[in-house]
């Protein structure tokens, strides 16, 4: 796989809800988990379901920065 993101984290899907039209995919990467919201075909289309390893891919030109 070649894209142009940077951040590519590997992990196993731990879970996937499905809604009307997209599911949040949620990959455990560690300790930490992190959520994506994809189509439905899209989970389809890639043969998503739990337990199997996946890449969260992230390509962001903003992240913010919040404390207490």
């Amino acid at each position: 796989m070649k894209i142009s993101a940077r951040n590519i984290l590997k992990g196993t899907i731990t879970e996937i809800v499905k809604g009307a039209t997209t599911s949040h995919v949620r990959i455990d990467i560690g300790g930490a988990v992190v959520t994506a919201s994809i189509t439905n075909e899209a989970v389809a289309d890639l043969k998503l379901e739990k337990g199997k390893q996946a890449y969260a891919v992230i390509k962001a030109s903003d992240v913010m920065v919040g404390i207490d």
